[in-house]
């Protein structure tokens, strides 16, 4: 059996480091913004070479807090990709905006950069890049547009924690980056957790007070806020985990390179524009056989799935905004992507067992 991501046998390599700190935690008794969160949101500000890194309750709420500490409101157009997880537009939609989408390039199913320009009207606030599968966008043309056309840059990192490019982490160059610690994320936790970074210091402070019931000072709330805040708990085991994220996304990179090696003569293997450095979230590849291969798979256990079998402009939730929205680019991906398991763990006796696999069935 091979797992799309293989969490037990991360655990079981980390777990007596884990297990001890849990307990040390628990005997604190410091459950709510404790000092683990604390020290973990500025190791994660370290690493990332940003100036604040606020943790939340999932990476949802990171996109909603980041959208809501912006200004983004009711009537504003948010530019994003229809190729993401809802959360994405969902956020959106939370602070009464409405997303605006715009097709990718077939390359790298990221945002089309420049489509983004031509989707501008005088409602339009702000653009929301997914880096969609640990690739990073085209974020100097992005943020060139946004530039010349006074819009906010918020970054969706749920799939990119650690990608770069050049000397710089996505998350830390549009004004705002957020970030999923989903368990199956490049750096997850044990249940849902996530995090806004900024550089910039009224963003930051307006995500503490969002997050923490819309309170400053204790007792004292400034605005209607949330109960986001990340699990004390859950930052011990980020903190572990984020000793090793170099590693962890070298060796998801070399596990994706290995695949593309060995099946790129078979189907179409995703491709590295070099603008950053791709961190493979996911594995996503492209073939008019994934009827053929994703049962074969299945069938010796092996893990697979379509992400996303549905774009967002397709949505029930959203047929109403988006009747008549044509992306065809979008539209295609859907009908040939398919994700293999990609772990750091996983060995090349795994990985040739998947690509033999997939050449069998096609």
């Amino acid at each position: 059996m091979i797992p799309m991501v293989d969490l037990k046998l991360q655990y079981n390599n980390l777990k007596q480091e884990i297990d001890t700190k849990i307990i040390e935690a628990l005997d604190k008794t410091q459950f709510i913004l404790g000092p683990n969160v604390q020290a973990f949101e500025k190791e994660a500000a370290e690493h990332l070479g940003v100036k604040h890194a606020l943790s939340c309750a999932s990476g949802t709420d990171a996109l909603h807090l980041a959208l809501l500490a912006a200004g983004i409101s009711e009537g504003d157009e948010v530019i994003t990709t229809s190729f993401t997880f809802i959360a994405t537009a969902e956020a959106i939609r939370y602070v009464g905006a409405i997303p605006v989408y715009v097709d990718i390039k077939a390359d790298t199913l990221n945002i089309d950069a420049d489509l983004i320009e031509a989707a501008i009207t005088e409602k339009t606030r702000a653009i929301i890049p997914v880096h969609i599968f640990g690739q990073p966008a085209d974020m100097k043309k992005i943020m060139a547009v946004a530039k010349k056309h006074n819009l906010l840059v918020i970054e969706d990192c749920a799939q990119s924690y650690g990608a770069k490019i050049g000397n710089e982490t996505t998350g830390g160059i549009g004004l705002a980056g957020c970030h999923s610690f989903f368990p199956s994320k490049n750096l997850g936790c044990y249940g849902d957790g996530g995090m806004v970074t900024t550089n910039d210091d009224a963003i930051a402070e307006q995500i503490k007070i969002y997050r923490n019931h819309g309170s400053s000072e204790r007792y004292h709330h400034d605005v209607i806020g949330y109960n986001s805040r990340l699990d004390e708990l859950q930052a011990v085991i980020l903190r572990i985990k984020h000793k090793h994220i170099d590693e962890y996304n070298n060796e998801r990179r070399r596990v994706a390179h290995s695949y593309s090696e060995q099946l790129k003569d078979v189907v179409t293997v995703p491709f590295e524009d070099g603008i950053g450095t791709h961190v493979y979230h996911q594995y996503t590849v492209l073939t008019d056989k994934r009827d053929a291969i994703m049962p074969a798979l299945s069938a010796k256990e092996i893990g697979n799935a379509i992400y996303y079998p549905i774009p967002l402009h397709q949505q029930k939730a959203f047929e109403k905004e988006c009747a008549g929205v044509s992306l065809p680019v979008t539209e295609d991906t859907i009908k040939h992507c398919m994700s293999l398991p990609v772990f750091p763990e996983m060995t090349e006796e795994q990985i040739k067992l998947v690509c033999d696999t997939i050449k069998s069935a096609v």
